[in-house]
């Protein structure tokens, strides 16, 4: 017998390499076929099974064990036959059971906890319980549902009250029709099956609100009895804060079960419907694992972990007030693993010890069995005892301590239950891994040598280097209990050999591990994040260096750690070794990307994110809720930012006034808010789109909301912008902005109008549709009251304002006075004026305006040395009722006279009286030219004008000069001389200057009020001087025996006068002079030159010290005499023609004069224009009868002849008006431009004022005009 024995454990240990050792605590251990094994359990039961009539049902246990296993059961603690249950039946070679509840079987009859064993010669393992419910098929019972009558705005719940269940039903609401009623944040579900309304409408009205509810398991749906609900309009809407339907009160206390789900739930009723919002408490920023559902009804909490322990608080608000419930949740746990007991195989006389620990909430108790047999009820032996961590030990086990040992935990919440077995048994070691493995790592990191051993005893196991040195004497070496080597920085030098030798108290044994080093594989270059628009092309790059010995290298690309050769769409990617191109992205291609390096001994992925970005994708599911009047709260689904948050939402609307497809913006609102109030106008028909936009663009626009009507109603607001204004003196005309359609709020509108003159009591009033509506008859330019109120068929609209207009004006009357004038300096003066008759002014005064001209230098006060290029003048408008101004812009040392008009809407007023003031001196404005002239080397002459605006009585000039080298200032070191010269001088020699050095020379006037402007002039600009008085020299035009030389002479330049010299060219000739010109003339013609020949002719400037300067020289060249063509007006028929029409001509003048001379009778204002023109005109045409002359002594003559004189003394006539009557002569006065802005002068009598010198204020100057 010992023979055979230890053969067939002999045969038994060959097998035994197939067996995986402590390679996952997890898996059971597959002993040798053969070899006695403990049960173990493959198949358990469940732990609760809902059983329906006609149902069958299976209670699993399955295990396996050597020798045969033994099951049996029990049911609620106690021994059961399951052969001897009718129904209930056991399957063959397993303990699983088969219950059948039709046939007459009650389901009831199996209710109750069972529990399965499994049991051999080496031990008996327990399953877990298994709760078995049993149900009869769920019904409602019969009832009869009352109707519900509410009035509108009421709130209403619909109840379900579903059969209970222990599996939970899913419940709809739906109508006869089998159609869901649709849910929003007014009508919701909740949990418990119940409908809640927050407030009902008219259209809630329905006869047939029915509760469907769905047992999954018994797979059946029952319905409720159909449920009315009434609902009757109310006169009256009154608004109502929130109040909590579900929950009540305004706290409450849940307990959450680690890894289930909680659902937290808020119903709220109130008018208009509250909003819903959750706050977790003691936290800024609510955790993302929250999930809001129900229209923000219900917080859902999936799959609840620790951390969602705390206080939660829903928020339920209105405009009209706000309520808050809280909720404390406490996070408890059934039963769960910390360590489990695990299966092993010891040898004889070896320590063992069970660890079994488990976490809940409560704290679980853990007990433990063995062979199902409660640790308290075993008999006591020294060999086994407890820990205080609860682990169990077993002290020098021997192989009749073989056995099955159960561990559980339990809690009010759960149990769980664990099987694991110690089996003693002796058996040699035995190395598992296979011998020569070969071990590939690379430089620094860490590699296992693995070692696996199988013996009872357990081996022990030692590891060698190459050269037979004990690897742990390497601090980088370690060993695991399982036999594995671990080295740790590994080095190019460990490269080699390790032997592992495995041994116990019957044999040893050892095998050899290769161990191959490499330089580890580098991404030198690795892909970076890109964020990019859709439509673009990205590439991403990687560069990998490798260790060069390795034979077989691969670089992949992946994208979400796939492969991208296996994703297809070859278009679309492009990619080597080092780079990655994708082109035409879309939002799909967005991921992570990766390289991949790959060798047999590393790998090397480095990745980096692709985010495709855009405009948010469409808003879409848009819903419509009423709030209260004509208000009302549209919801959409958000859109997909497409990685780039929604900055806002734009919310459009159609509405029936404004045309179809006419979308006009109604309100913007932030992106992390997914609805809008909407405030709309009675009678309209409303259409809702919305749009999402980011920082890269707006999406497309929702699809249309469906439509929503409005009920008409009084109107809203009155008609803008009233205005009461005259286009006459006795009318005024009330306008205003009418409503758009929009704002009727019914089908028509109409206009009350009213009116009356300011502290009036009785209004006029009148009705129109359309404005404006003019009022006549009304006294010139007076205040009235206006009020324009909308009105239609609901009503009026709210009491209108009261705007003020006046009745039309008319030109004003009233002139400014009480002018006063302020000299502030040389240029500006200071102006100020009355307007005593304000009530003249026959409406708004618009403004002022100030007439300004210049008489002359403030030293000429008589009129008769003005010149009239020396008047300046201009026009001031002062635009509104102001009384003060200052006028700028005048010329200093002068005389002005001023007058004043005021402004209305209707025009200008008459002009004020004429006031003149002076202008003090100011300084003068710079020398009008400067220029010089050499006289020799050393010597200079200096000429000019004087300035064009003395601005005063010129003192002196001021001649100061230096050299170009030095300082620009003139102050400063560098001034060579400065000289005074009287102001009637005009020129001046400067002698001793230095040869062929540069100067500068300024040139300034004086008066009192100091020097002016200085004219600069250089002296390299000398030489050019005459030069410069030329522009475009050319010929012009060049005949037989002439040529003409033209140019142009700049502003501002002097006179310079020349010699034309000509040479003929032809014969040889000297130069020749042929006149002189200067250049003011503009042009020069040479005589006496001889046809056909060539000359050269120049300008010649002689100056002072007798040097010539050419100025300008060219060829010319005469045409040659040309055979005479015939003239036509030398003909006798083309004189003849030119006579007959000067005879025709004077014929037609004379008959104009007889019939001028006709009937001798004029009117006032042809005698008038006569006189005017008998003075006016030079009496030197003796043509017609007789005239007066002028040189008379005004001396009055009669007509000797019947036919009057056209240049005769009008008063013969019979008239007696005159110019004098007027006030004697007219002083005209222009502005700088010629225009009129004079009066009569004021003076009596014939010598009243002389004339200025300037022709053009003469009356002796003012032309006739034959009529």
């Amino acid at each position: 017998m010992p023979g055979k024995t230890a053969s067939m454990l002999s045969c038994l240990l060959m097998l035994w390499t197939l067996v995986l050792l402590l390679c996952d605590p997890a898996v059971s251990i597959q002993l040798p076929e053969g070899l006695q094994q403990p049960p173990e359990f493959t198949e358990q039961p469940e732990p609760e099974i809902v059983v329906f009539p006609t149902d069958e049902v299976t209670l699993k246990c399955e295990a396996t064990g050597k020798p045969e296993l033994m099951f049996r059961w029990t049911k609620d603690g106690l021994l059961f036959d399951p052969d001897s249950e009718p129904g209930m039946m056991k399957r063959n070679g397993s303990g699983t059971l088969v219950i059948t509840t039709n046939n007459g079987n009650v389901a009831t009859r199996f209710q109750g906890v069972y529990r399965c064993y499994a049991s051999n010669g080496l031990g008996t393992a327990m399953s877990t319980e298994s709760r078995i419910v049993a149900e009869s098929a769920p019904q409602w019972p019969k009832e009869k549902v009352a109707p519900i009558v509410v009035e509108e705005e009421a709130s209403v719940i619909l109840p379900c009250n579903p059969p209970t269940s222990a599996a939970s039903p899913k419940i709809y609401w739906l109508n006869s029709m089998i159609q869901h009623f649709s849910q929003n944040e007014r009508v919701t579900m909740g949990q418990d099956g119940n409908l809640y309304f927050a407030n009902v409408e008219i259209r809630d009205s329905h006869p047939d609100y029915i509760c469907n509810v769905h047992f999954q398991g018994p797979r059946i749906i029952i319905q409720k009895e159909p449920i009315e609900l009434k609902v009757y309009p109310t006169n009256s809407l009154v608004a109502r804060r929130p109040r909590l339907m579900l929950p009540k009160g305004t706290t409450s206390s849940y307990v959450a079960l680690l890894g289930k789900d909680l659902v937290l739930e808020c119903i709220v009723e109130g008018f208009p419907t509250p909003s819903v919002e959750w706050v977790q408490m003691n936290r800024l920023t609510p955790s993302d694992r929250l999930v809001f559902e129900n229209f923000n009804r219900t917080l859902h909490i999936p799959n609840v972990v620790v951390e969602d322990d705390g206080e939660y608080q829903c928020i339920a608000h209105n405009k009209h007030g706000t309520v808050r419930h809280n909720y404390y949740v406490t996070v408890e746990a059934a039963p769960y693993w910390i360590q489990k007991p695990v299966s092993q195989i010891y040898g004889p006389g070896e320590n063992v010890r069970l660890d079994c620990k488990a976490y809940g909430k409560p704290k679980p108790k853990m007990t433990w069995r063995v062979n199902g047999v409660l640790w308290d009820e075993l008999e006591a032996d020294p060999k086994r005892t407890r820990n205080h961590q609860g682990s169990l030990i077993l002290s020098k086990v021997q192989p009749n301590d073989t056995a099955v040992f159960q561990c559980e935990a339990h809690n009010k919440h759960g149990s769980l239950l664990a099987n694991a077995y110690i089996h003693v048994v002796r058996l040699p070691a035995q190395i598992l891994t296979p011998n020569g493995k070969e071990y590939g790592v690379v430089v620094n990191q860490t590699v296992i040598l693995d070692c696996k051993t199988f013996g009872a005893p357990g081996p022990t196991v030692k590891w060698f280097t190459e050269d037979m040195y004990p690897a742990l004497e390497d601090s980088r070496m370690s060993e695991y209990t399982n036999g594995s080597l671990q080295i740790e920085q590994v080095q190019l030098e460990d490269a080699g050999n390790f032997t592992c030798v495995a041994e116990n108290d019957q044999n040893n044994i050892s095998i050899i591990a290769i161990l191959l080093v490499k330089e580890p594989t580098r991404v030198e270059v690795m892909p970076l994040y890109i964020e990019a628009k859709t439509g673009y092309s990205v590439t991403f790059h990687c560069i990998v260096q490798f260790d060069k010995t390795i034979p077989k290298l691969s670089t992949k690309w992946r994208r979400d750690g796939r492969n991208i050769e296996n994703l297809g769409n070859s278009d679309k990617y492009f990619m080597n070794y080092t780079s990655l191109t994708i082109n035409s992205l879309d939002y799909s291609d967005q991921g992570t990307y990766s390289c991949l390096a790959e060798t047999r001994f590393d790998s090397v992925e480095k990745s980096a994110r692709l985010l495709v970005v855009g405009k948010p994708g469409p808003v879409s599911d848009l819903e419509l809720s009423v709030q209260q009047d004509w208000e009302v709260k549209l919801t959409w689904t958000p859109a997909d930012d497409h990685n780039s948050p929604i900055e806002k939402y734009v919310v459009f609307f159609e509405e029936s006034f404004s045309g179809p497809n006419t979308w006009i913006q109604a309100t913007t609102v932030p992106g992390n808010q997914p609805w809008a109030m909407l405030s709309l106008s009675p009678y309209g028909n409303y259409r809702f789109k919305v749009l999402a936009k980011n920082k890269h663009g707006e999406s497309d626009r929702s699809p249309p909301s469906r439509h929503y009507e409005t009920d008409p109603a009084a109107p809203g607001r009155n008609p803008s912008d009233v205005k009461g204004e005259g286009s006459d003196p006795n009318n005024m005309i009330i306008t205003w902005t009418p409503l758009p359609r929009i704002d009727w709020n019914a089908p028509h509108l109409h206009y009350h109008v009213q009116w009356r003159l300011k502290d009036h009591d009785s209004w006029n009033e009148t009705e129109v549709e359309v404005p404006p509506v003019v009022v006549r008859g009304t006294p010139v330019f007076s205040p009235y009251e206006i009020k324009v109120q909308a009105r239609n068929e609901y009503g009026k609209g709210p009491e209108p304002s009261i705007f003020s207009g006046y009745s039309g004006e008319k030109i004003p009357e009233a002139v400014p006075d009480g002018i006063g004038i302020e000299v502030i300096n040389s240029t500006t003066i200071k102006l100020s004026w009355l307007l005593s008759d304000k009530e003249r002014v026959w409406g708004h005064i618009k403004g002022f305006k100030v007439y300004y001209l210049r008489k002359g230098d403030a030293d000429r006060r008589s009129r008769r040395h003005t010149r009239s290029h020396n008047h300046h003048g201009g026009e001031l408008l002062i635009e509104g009722e102001v009384y003060k101004v200052r006028l700028g812009g005048l010329r200093p040392w002068s005389m002005y006279d001023l007058q004043m008009t005021v402004l209305n809407g209707k025009g200008e007023g008459p002009r004020s009286e004429i006031f003149s003031f002076v202008t003090p001196e100011g300084v003068p404005s710079a020398p009008e030219s400067f220029h010089l002239d050499y006289l020799s080397d050393t010597a200079l002459m200096l000429e000019w004008k004087p300035p064009r605006f003395p601005n005063g009585i010129l003192r002196r000039y001021v001649l100061t000069y230096q050299q170009v080298n030095q300082t620009v200032n003139v102050t400063e070191v560098g001034l060579i001389g400065s000289i005074s010269i009287p102001p009637d001088q005009f020129r001046v020699n400067l002698s001793d200057l230095i040869h062929q050095v540069p100067y500068k020379f300024y040139l300034s006037a004086e008066t009192t009020e100091g020097q002016g402007e200085s004219f600069v002039l250089e002296e390299h600009a000398m030489r050019e001087s005459v030069n410069l008085s030329f522009v475009n020299i050319s010929l012009s035009e060049t005949g037989e025996n002439f040529t003409t030389i033209i140019w142009s002479q700049p502003p501002n330049q002097r006179d310079v006068e020349f010699a034309v010299h000509v040479m003929s060219k032809t014969d040889k000739e000297p130069w020749r002079i042929v006149g002189k010109a200067s250049s003011s003339q503009g042009s020069y013609s040479i005589p006496d030159l001889q046809p056909g020949k060539r000359y050269l002719v120049r300008l010649v400037k002689v100056h002072r010290t007798g040097d010539n300067q050419t100025i300008w020289e060219t060829d010319v060249e005469t045409e040659n005499v040309a055979t005479p063509s015939p003239n036509f007006a030398k003909e006798g028929w083309f004189i003849g023609f030119i006579s007959a029409i000067v005879l025709l001509i004077l014929v037609l003048v004379l008959l104009c004069f007889i019939k001028r001379s006709k009937g001798g009778k004029y009117s006032v204002k042809d005698k008038e224009d006569t006189q005017v023109d008998s003075e006016a005109r030079p009496m030197k045409d003796e043509t017609f009868g007789e005239y007066r002359s002028l040189e008379s002594d005004n001396e009055e003559k009669p007509f000797t002849s019947s036919q009057p004189s056209l240049n005769g003394d009008i008063k013969a006539l019979g008239s007696d008006d005159s110019l004098a009557d007027y006030g004697g002569s007219v002083d005209v006065q222009f502005n700088e431009d010629g225009s009129f802005i004079g009066q009569y002068s004021g003076h009596k009598g014939k010598d009243g004022g002389g004339n200025d010198s300037s022709g053009a204020t003469s009356p002796t100057n003012v032309a006739t005009v034959l009529e």
